[in-house]
């Protein structure tokens, strides 16, 4: 099927031709996807996209009105648009802060649970890594077999979630300048579950009602997802599954095979993902998937549970978070495997209609429609081997005459960890910062998010990071905009061609591609990691280097967490959609221009990619010659 045969409404959805394609296959088997549901849902309520509703207590939902000159101006309570704002606002940071955070939680729980052989299949594939933070903890390793050392390790970071009194001990790698004025505006965390506590606490009726009181405890719990929750996840994957290398790979949906077992791995946890991989390739599953028919089994990732296991082990990418749906309707997929966060309820009416098999397998979230096989670590590998089990007898149900797989895959480098970024430039950040001081990378933009059917699908992210790159940006990247580079080919050494002059010399070099994959939406805290060590490496704060971020297409809470906390160590930040904030004149100065005198850094709101690309640029000049290079 050509584009010239797609309507203009299908265009308008996407410029990623794998998911045109398949918009094209939904329309005309009749299903519906998230972009018409969000067109049936437009106009969207005003109210709510200004964030001037308030539902906190039983005697509203109260909204404030900016349409009607004698609408109302406070709540019930009393509560005025600045309050309501602010309240609202720091719930998303809690909802966020606490998505990230339980699954870092989950990682330390396997950890814990394979240091005391309980793990079900699980091993400490990085030694050297457990040792490292475990020095960073102050635990003793000389003579300690790595089991020892992991079950402290495990309980140390344990406590960082239930602590009453801080530092939580990630916080401790941002640069002195940084940490000091944190403790200075009394955002120091003191506990992840604290934090997100107090902020349930603070947006109770009759309690905090001050709106920049409100933002400053948003930041606090924000702080402990980004240098805590989400750092422990991070890290101790790394212990776990092994800390990533480049490794090559693929990416959209036609890596699904019509001649497989197709399985998807969709969500954020690898503990699921992990075994899954690994059962697939146990010699009984593919004999068992031989019996029905099929050549093999092909084992695909979905979202950030799906950037897991591609810079771990080069599994193939299907898609981003609008990808979901789609998967579904090439007909060729047995089983779409879930465990948490971004997993639309929508999937379980939609796989009733082709053979596929949602299957669920968290305690914390089951969904309409699904088949639920719940997952516990103690028993991870088969369990696993269930669920795979599952899907290959599915495999017999198989329609072919509903079976349309798009041919667009793309090959990519991913898999670049601080590690690996420090290992590729000869073991020292030297390279890298001598590549900056001359001009020949301009600076760093760290691109991350969501995808929005707001926004058309993938261009706010592609766009973006070509411009970027044209104009001599080096890119990090994770979680749907990480896939989104992949997908369009950014994520090669061939694709330095679309750069400058200096970064395509650098990554030429290098052998690197212009954009670096650096893992799942969990994983922006090794891009705090790497912020921290430019910043330490030439004495300055995170704040004075030439580096922005961006979310083009954002659109979950934890989207609005990691915002918060990536402008709360320092660095400028565009969005390419609006938060909730408008309704608050005092909310939106504060997060747009007064948080720059506070804490070094703000957010800006800029749909058009091109734009939001000069936003960054200017910032990054403006660093530069603040710094004299």
């Amino acid at each position: 099927m050509t584009e010239e045969t797609y309507s203009e409404k299908i265009m308008s959805r996407s410029i990623d031709p794998a998911a045109l394609e398949m918009l094209a296959r939904a329309e005309e088997l009749g299903f519906e996807t998230a972009w018409d549901r969000l067109e049936a849902m437009l106009p969207q309520c005003g109210f709510g996209e200004l964030g001037i509703c308030c539902r906190n207590c039983n005697m509203g939902p109260c909204r404030i009105s900016p349409f009607e000159e004698e609408g109302p101006k406070v709540g019930v309570c009393g509560a005025t648009a600045d309050i309501i704002v602010a309240r609202n606002l720091i719930r998303m940071i809690a909802g966020g802060a606490a998505a990230h955070s339980d699954h870092g939680r989950d990682i330390a729980h396997t950890l814990l649970l394979t240091a005391e052989g309980k793990g079900g299949g699980y091993e400490i594939k990085d030694e050297a890594k457990l040792k490292a933070l475990a020095a960073e903890y102050g635990i003793e390793t000389e003579g300690r077999s790595k089991e020892e050392i992991a079950l402290d390790l495990a309980r140390a970071v344990y406590a960082e979630f239930g602590k009453q009194e801080g530092p939580i001990q990630f916080t401790r790698r941002a640069p002195e300048k940084r940490v000091a004025l944190w403790q200075k505006l009394g955002v120091d965390p003191r506990g992840i579950d604290r934090e997100i506590v107090e902020i349930m606490h603070r947006t109770h009726i009759g309690v905090d009602n001050d709106p920049v009181n409100l933002i400053l405890q948003g930041i606090r719990a924000s702080i402990s997802d980004g240098w805590g929750g989400s750092m422990i996840a991070t890290e101790l994957s790394d212990v776990l599954f092994g800390t990533p290398t480049p490794i090559r790979s693929r990416a959209n949906l036609g890596v699904l095979k019509a001649d497989e077992v197709n399985i998807v791995m969709h969500g954020h946890e690898p503990t699921l993902s992990e075994m899954i991989v690994a059962a697939a390739q146990d010699p009984e599953m593919i004999a068992l998937a031989e019996r029905y028919g099929a050549k093999g089994i092909n084992v695909v990732g979905m979202c950030c549970t799906g950037n897991e296991v591609l810079m771990r082990h080069g599994i193939p990418i299907a898609g981003n978070f609008l990808q979901q749906e789609l998967a579904v309707i090439t007909g060729a997929v047995e089983a779409i495997i879930v465990d948490v966060q971004c997993i639309m309820p929508a999937l379980g009416a939609l796989s009733g209609c082709f053979h596929t098999k949602l299957i669920s397998t968290s305690p914390k979230a089951k969904f309409p429609g699904a088949t639920h096989i719940e997952f516990h670590e103690e028993h991870a590998y088969d369990i696993a081997k269930e669920i795979v089990r599952t899907a290959v007898e599915n495999y017999r149900f198989r329609k072919p005459g509903q079976v349309h797989i798009p041919d667009e895959k793309t090959e990519c480098m991913v898999g670049f960890s601080v590690e690996a970024i420090v290992a590729a430039l000869g073991g020292t950040l030297d390279p890298l910062l001598e590549a900056i001081k001359s001009g020949a990378i301009r600076g760093i933009g760290a691109v991350v998010g969501c995808n929005n059917p707001k926004i058309q699908h993938d261009y706010g992210h592609v766009r973006l990071l070509e411009e970027l790159i044209k104009n001599d940006v080096l890119i990090v990247t994770t979680g749907c905009n990480a896939i989104a580079a992949a997908k369009a080919g950014l994520m090669l050494p061939e694709a330095a061609e679309q750069a400058g002059e200096g970064l395509k010399g650098v990554c030429q070099a290098l052998g690197i591609p212009p954009v670096l994959h650096m893992g799942s939406c969990v994983d922006i805290s090794r891009i705090l990691v790497a912020c921290a060590a430019i910043a330490n490496a030439l004495g300055v704060d995170i704040s004075d280097l030439p580096a922005a971020g961006a979310a083009p297409e954002w659109m979950s809470e934890k989207a609005v967490s990691i915002g918060t906390y990536v402008i709360s160590s320092g660095v400028f930040t565009v969005l390419g959609t609006v938060p909730p904030v408008l309704g608050s004149p005092v909310v939106t100065e504060l997060l747009t221009q007064g948080a720059n005198d506070v804490i070094g850094a703000v957010f800006a709101v800029e749909p058009d990619p091109f734009k939001a690309a000069k936003l960054m640029i200017d910032h990054i000049e403006e660093k530069r010659a603040a710094l004299g290079i």
